[in-house]
Protein backbone atom coordinates (compact mmCIF):
# COMPACT_ATOMS: atom_id res chain seq x y z
CA UNK A 1 0.00 0.00 0.00
CA UNK A 2 1.42 3.38 -1.03
CA UNK A 3 1.98 5.82 1.82
CA UNK A 4 2.03 9.57 1.31
CA UNK A 5 5.43 11.14 0.69
CA UNK A 6 7.08 14.35 1.82
CA UNK A 7 6.41 15.71 -1.67
CA UNK A 8 2.68 14.96 -1.25
CA UNK A 9 2.69 16.88 2.03
CA UNK A 10 4.55 19.86 0.58
CA UNK A 11 2.25 20.00 -2.44
CA UNK A 12 -0.75 19.94 -0.11
CA UNK A 13 0.70 22.84 1.84
CA UNK A 14 1.09 24.83 -1.39
CA UNK A 15 -2.47 24.09 -2.53
CA UNK A 16 -3.98 25.06 0.81
CA UNK A 17 -2.47 28.55 0.93
CA UNK A 18 -5.42 30.91 0.95
CA UNK A 19 -7.83 28.13 1.93
CA UNK A 20 -6.52 26.93 5.32
CA UNK A 21 -4.71 28.95 7.99
CA UNK A 22 -1.31 28.28 9.52
CA UNK A 23 -2.53 28.06 13.11
CA UNK A 24 -0.22 29.20 15.93
CA UNK A 25 1.32 27.30 18.82
CA UNK A 26 0.10 28.76 22.11
CA UNK A 27 2.04 28.12 25.35
CA UNK A 28 -0.20 26.51 27.99
CA UNK A 29 0.76 26.43 31.63
CA UNK A 30 0.57 23.04 33.38
CA UNK A 31 2.54 23.51 36.63
CA UNK A 32 1.95 19.90 37.67
CA UNK A 33 4.20 18.75 34.79
CA UNK A 34 7.27 20.55 36.09
CA UNK A 35 9.65 21.86 33.41
CA UNK A 36 7.80 20.31 30.47
CA UNK A 37 6.68 23.06 28.10
CA UNK A 38 3.26 22.44 26.59
CA UNK A 39 1.86 24.14 23.50
CA UNK A 40 -1.66 24.10 22.07
CA UNK A 41 -2.27 24.08 18.32
CA UNK A 42 -5.83 25.47 18.03
CA UNK A 43 -7.28 24.20 14.77
CA UNK A 44 -10.50 25.74 16.05
CA UNK A 45 -9.14 28.95 14.47
CA UNK A 46 -9.57 27.56 10.95
CA UNK A 47 -12.29 29.23 8.79
CA UNK A 48 -14.64 26.32 9.52
CA UNK A 49 -13.51 25.86 13.12
CA UNK A 50 -11.60 22.59 12.61
CA UNK A 51 -8.61 20.94 10.94
CA UNK A 52 -10.89 19.20 8.45
CA UNK A 53 -10.57 22.10 6.01
CA UNK A 54 -7.03 20.85 5.31
CA UNK A 55 -7.92 17.40 4.00
CA UNK A 56 -11.17 18.42 2.31
CA UNK A 57 -9.54 21.46 0.75
CA UNK A 58 -6.54 19.54 -0.58
CA UNK A 59 -8.76 16.84 -2.13
CA UNK A 60 -11.08 19.35 -3.81
CA UNK A 61 -8.34 21.71 -4.99
CA UNK A 62 -6.67 18.74 -6.72
CA UNK A 63 -9.80 17.90 -8.77
CA UNK A 64 -9.80 18.39 -12.53
CA UNK A 65 -12.15 20.90 -14.20
CA UNK A 66 -14.39 18.03 -15.34
CA UNK A 67 -14.57 16.64 -11.80
CA UNK A 68 -15.33 20.05 -10.32
CA UNK A 69 -18.24 20.45 -12.72
CA UNK A 70 -19.85 17.28 -11.29
CA UNK A 71 -19.75 18.55 -7.72
CA UNK A 72 -18.75 16.62 -4.61
CA UNK A 73 -20.38 14.18 -2.20
CA UNK A 74 -19.20 13.53 1.37
CA UNK A 75 -20.33 11.88 4.59
CA UNK A 76 -19.51 13.27 8.00
CA UNK A 77 -20.78 13.90 11.52
CA UNK A 78 -19.97 17.55 11.08
CA UNK A 79 -16.44 18.93 10.75
CA UNK A 80 -15.51 17.21 7.48
CA UNK A 81 -18.96 18.21 6.23
CA UNK A 82 -18.15 21.84 6.84
CA UNK A 83 -14.70 21.47 5.29
CA UNK A 84 -16.14 20.05 2.08
CA UNK A 85 -18.96 22.61 1.99
CA UNK A 86 -16.55 25.51 2.56
CA UNK A 87 -14.03 24.38 -0.06
CA UNK A 88 -16.79 23.70 -2.59
CA UNK A 89 -18.32 27.14 -2.03
CA UNK A 90 -14.91 28.79 -2.49
CA UNK A 91 -14.63 27.11 -5.90
CA UNK A 92 -18.26 27.60 -6.93
CA UNK A 93 -19.08 23.89 -6.78
CA UNK A 94 -22.14 21.96 -5.63
CA UNK A 95 -21.72 19.92 -2.44
CA UNK A 96 -23.99 17.21 -1.03
CA UNK A 97 -23.29 16.01 2.50
CA UNK A 98 -24.61 12.85 4.20
CA UNK A 99 -24.90 13.42 7.96
CA UNK A 100 -26.14 11.20 10.83
CA UNK A 101 -29.29 12.17 12.68
CA UNK A 102 -27.29 12.29 15.93
CA UNK A 103 -24.82 14.88 14.61
CA UNK A 104 -24.70 18.09 16.68
CA UNK A 105 -27.31 20.45 15.30
CA UNK A 106 -24.82 23.31 15.32
CA UNK A 107 -22.74 21.36 12.77
CA UNK A 108 -25.72 20.48 10.59
CA UNK A 109 -26.83 24.10 10.55
CA UNK A 110 -23.31 25.34 9.77
CA UNK A 111 -22.99 22.91 6.86
CA UNK A 112 -26.27 24.10 5.37
CA UNK A 113 -25.26 27.72 5.91
CA UNK A 114 -22.20 27.08 3.74
CA UNK A 115 -24.51 26.20 0.87
CA UNK A 116 -24.36 22.41 0.94
CA UNK A 117 -27.34 20.10 0.58
CA UNK A 118 -27.61 17.93 3.71
CA UNK A 119 -29.08 14.41 3.60
CA UNK A 120 -29.72 12.87 7.03
CA UNK A 121 -29.54 9.15 7.83
CA UNK A 122 -30.04 7.03 10.95
CA UNK A 123 -26.67 5.46 11.92
CA UNK A 124 -28.50 2.79 13.91
CA UNK A 125 -30.13 1.49 10.73
CA UNK A 126 -27.48 1.87 8.01
CA UNK A 127 -23.90 2.87 7.34
CA UNK A 128 -23.03 6.17 5.74
CA UNK A 129 -20.96 4.41 3.06
CA UNK A 130 -24.09 2.54 1.97
CA UNK A 131 -26.05 5.78 1.72
CA UNK A 132 -23.29 7.31 -0.40
CA UNK A 133 -23.12 4.26 -2.68
CA UNK A 134 -26.88 4.44 -3.24
CA UNK A 135 -26.73 8.13 -4.18
CA UNK A 136 -23.76 7.63 -6.50
CA UNK A 137 -25.42 4.68 -8.24
CA UNK A 138 -28.58 6.69 -8.89
CA UNK A 139 -26.86 9.77 -10.37
CA UNK A 140 -26.58 10.29 -14.13
CA UNK A 141 -23.34 12.24 -13.59
CA UNK A 142 -22.17 11.14 -10.16
CA UNK A 143 -20.40 13.69 -7.99
CA UNK A 144 -16.86 13.04 -6.78
CA UNK A 145 -16.75 11.33 -3.39
CA UNK A 146 -14.58 13.16 -0.85
CA UNK A 147 -14.15 10.73 2.06
CA UNK A 148 -13.30 12.06 5.52
CA UNK A 149 -10.05 10.09 5.83
CA UNK A 150 -9.69 7.19 3.38
CA UNK A 151 -7.93 9.16 0.64
CA UNK A 152 -4.24 10.05 0.12
CA UNK A 153 -5.03 13.69 -0.69
CA UNK A 154 -7.08 13.99 2.51
CA UNK A 155 -4.33 12.37 4.57
CA UNK A 156 -1.70 14.66 3.06
CA UNK A 157 -3.87 17.71 3.71
CA UNK A 158 -4.31 16.79 7.37
CA UNK A 159 -0.57 16.09 7.52
CA UNK A 160 0.21 19.77 6.95
CA UNK A 161 -0.50 20.17 10.68
CA UNK A 162 2.78 18.32 11.26
CA UNK A 163 4.71 20.52 8.83
CA UNK A 164 3.54 23.62 10.70
CA UNK A 165 4.43 22.20 14.10
CA UNK A 166 8.02 21.52 13.01
CA UNK A 167 8.32 24.93 11.33
CA UNK A 168 7.20 26.73 14.50
CA UNK A 169 8.84 24.44 17.08
CA UNK A 170 11.84 22.54 15.68
CA UNK A 171 12.64 21.30 19.21
CA UNK A 172 9.31 19.45 19.55
CA UNK A 173 9.66 16.07 21.30
CA UNK A 174 6.10 14.81 21.63
CA UNK A 175 2.80 15.44 19.80
CA UNK A 176 -0.62 14.18 20.89
CA UNK A 177 -3.72 14.31 18.68
CA UNK A 178 -7.19 12.74 18.60
CA UNK A 179 -7.71 9.76 16.32
CA UNK A 180 -11.02 8.91 14.68
CA UNK A 181 -10.61 7.64 11.14
CA UNK A 182 -6.85 8.06 11.34
CA UNK A 183 -6.39 10.70 8.62
CA UNK A 184 -5.06 13.40 10.92
CA UNK A 185 -2.88 11.16 13.07
CA UNK A 186 -1.55 9.22 10.06
CA UNK A 187 -0.80 12.28 7.94
CA UNK A 188 0.61 14.35 10.79
CA UNK A 189 2.78 11.49 12.04
CA UNK A 190 4.12 10.97 8.51
CA UNK A 191 5.09 14.64 8.25
CA UNK A 192 6.77 14.66 11.65
CA UNK A 193 8.63 11.37 11.30
CA UNK A 194 9.82 12.03 7.74
CA UNK A 195 11.42 15.29 8.86
CA UNK A 196 12.37 14.47 12.47
CA UNK A 197 12.28 10.74 13.23
CA UNK A 198 12.95 11.28 16.95
CA UNK A 199 9.57 12.96 17.52
CA UNK A 200 7.06 10.75 19.34
CA UNK A 201 3.49 10.84 18.04
CA UNK A 202 0.62 9.55 20.17
CA UNK A 203 -3.04 9.20 19.19
CA UNK A 204 -5.84 9.59 21.73
CA UNK A 205 -9.32 8.03 21.81
CA UNK A 206 -12.13 7.82 24.36
CA UNK A 207 -12.40 4.47 26.14
CA UNK A 208 -15.94 4.24 24.75
CA UNK A 209 -14.77 4.49 21.12
CA UNK A 210 -11.35 2.83 21.15
CA UNK A 211 -11.48 0.99 17.83
CA UNK A 212 -8.20 2.53 16.59
CA UNK A 213 -6.34 1.45 19.72
CA UNK A 214 -7.80 -2.05 19.39
CA UNK A 215 -6.62 -2.14 15.76
CA UNK A 216 -3.19 -0.80 16.66
CA UNK A 217 -2.75 -3.45 19.34
CA UNK A 218 -4.04 -6.30 17.18
CA UNK A 219 -2.13 -5.38 14.03
CA UNK A 220 -5.31 -5.40 11.92
CA UNK A 221 -8.33 -3.17 11.44
CA UNK A 222 -11.03 -3.85 14.03
CA UNK A 223 -14.50 -2.32 13.70
CA UNK A 224 -16.68 -1.29 16.63
CA UNK A 225 -20.50 -1.14 16.50
CA UNK A 226 -22.12 2.28 16.23
CA UNK A 227 -24.04 1.56 19.45
CA UNK A 228 -20.69 1.51 21.27
CA UNK A 229 -18.91 4.46 19.68
CA UNK A 230 -21.98 6.69 19.94
CA UNK A 231 -21.69 6.58 23.75
CA UNK A 232 -18.82 9.06 23.89
CA UNK A 233 -19.28 12.81 24.12
CA UNK A 234 -16.44 13.19 21.61
CA UNK A 235 -18.59 13.06 18.45
CA UNK A 236 -15.59 13.77 16.22
CA UNK A 237 -14.11 10.31 16.90
CA UNK A 238 -17.22 8.14 16.70
CA UNK A 239 -15.83 6.51 13.56
CA UNK A 240 -16.44 2.77 13.57
CA UNK A 241 -13.02 1.85 12.18
CA UNK A 242 -9.91 3.28 10.59
CA UNK A 243 -9.41 2.43 6.91
CA UNK A 244 -6.73 0.11 5.58
CA UNK A 245 -4.96 3.16 4.13
CA UNK A 246 -4.94 5.21 7.32
CA UNK A 247 -4.07 2.11 9.35
CA UNK A 248 -1.00 1.57 7.17
CA UNK A 249 0.13 5.11 8.05
CA UNK A 250 -0.55 4.59 11.74
CA UNK A 251 1.47 1.36 11.83
CA UNK A 252 4.36 3.00 9.99
CA UNK A 253 4.54 6.33 11.79
CA UNK A 254 2.50 6.52 15.03
CA UNK A 255 4.16 5.44 18.29
CA UNK A 256 1.03 4.52 20.27
CA UNK A 257 -2.67 5.13 20.81
CA UNK A 258 -3.95 5.70 24.35
CA UNK A 259 -7.44 6.18 25.79
CA UNK A 260 -9.15 8.37 28.38
CA UNK A 261 -12.42 8.17 30.30
CA UNK A 262 -15.42 10.41 29.72
CA UNK A 263 -14.81 12.07 33.09
CA UNK A 264 -11.20 12.83 32.14
CA UNK A 265 -12.35 14.15 28.77
CA UNK A 266 -14.88 16.49 30.36
CA UNK A 267 -12.40 17.76 32.94
CA UNK A 268 -9.82 18.50 30.25
CA UNK A 269 -12.37 20.30 28.07
CA UNK A 270 -13.45 22.44 31.00
CA UNK A 271 -9.84 23.30 31.76
CA UNK A 272 -9.21 24.40 28.17
CA UNK A 273 -12.35 26.52 28.19
CA UNK A 274 -11.49 28.25 31.46
CA UNK A 275 -7.69 28.35 31.46
CA UNK A 276 -6.75 28.51 27.76
CA UNK A 277 -9.85 30.61 27.06
CA UNK A 278 -10.42 28.72 23.84
CA UNK A 279 -13.74 27.45 22.54
CA UNK A 280 -13.18 23.73 22.05
CA UNK A 281 -15.45 20.81 21.25
CA UNK A 282 -15.05 17.71 23.44
CA UNK A 283 -12.97 15.83 20.86
CA UNK A 284 -10.32 18.56 20.96
CA UNK A 285 -9.75 17.96 24.68
CA UNK A 286 -8.61 14.34 24.19
CA UNK A 287 -4.86 15.19 23.97
CA UNK A 288 -4.87 17.20 27.21
CA UNK A 289 -6.84 14.48 28.99
CA UNK A 290 -4.29 11.91 27.82
CA UNK A 291 -1.28 14.00 28.84
CA UNK A 292 -2.68 14.46 32.34
CA UNK A 293 -3.69 10.80 32.76
CA UNK A 294 -0.74 9.08 31.10
CA UNK A 295 2.16 11.48 31.72
CA UNK A 296 4.19 8.87 33.65
CA UNK A 297 3.93 6.28 30.86
CA UNK A 298 4.23 8.63 27.87
CA UNK A 299 7.63 9.29 26.26
CA UNK A 300 9.67 11.94 28.13
CA UNK A 301 9.46 15.41 26.62
CA UNK A 302 10.53 18.97 27.20
CA UNK A 303 8.48 20.39 24.32
CA UNK A 304 5.01 18.88 23.89
CA UNK A 305 2.28 19.88 21.42
CA UNK A 306 -1.43 19.12 21.86
CA UNK A 307 -3.48 19.37 18.66
CA UNK A 308 -6.89 20.88 19.43
CA UNK A 309 -8.84 19.60 16.46
CA UNK A 310 -11.89 21.86 16.52
CA UNK A 311 -14.18 24.27 18.28
CA UNK A 312 -17.59 23.50 16.78
CA UNK A 313 -19.25 22.64 20.06
CA UNK A 314 -22.97 22.61 20.59
CA UNK A 315 -23.87 25.53 22.94
CA UNK A 316 -25.68 23.19 25.31
CA UNK A 317 -22.56 21.01 25.54
CA UNK A 318 -20.42 24.04 26.32
CA UNK A 319 -22.77 25.05 29.12
CA UNK A 320 -22.66 21.52 30.53
CA UNK A 321 -18.87 21.43 30.41
CA UNK A 322 -18.50 24.83 32.06
CA UNK A 323 -20.82 23.81 34.88
CA UNK A 324 -18.60 20.81 35.55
Amino acid sequence: MNLITLTDLQQAQQRLRGMARHTPLLPFSLPELGTEQVYLKPESLQPIGSFKIRGAGNRILALSAEERARGVLAYSSGNHAQGVAYAARQLGMKATIIMPTNAPQVKVAATRALGAEVILYDPALEKREAVAARLLAGAAEPPVLVPPFDDPYVIAGQGTVGLEILADLPSVDLVLAPVGGGGLLGGMAAALKLLKPSVKVIGVEPELAADAQASFRAGRVIEWPAADTNRTLADGVRTLAVSELTFAHLRQYADDIVTVSEAELRAAARRLLLEARLVVEPTAALPLAALLRHRASLPPSQHTVLVLTGGNADPATLIELLRG
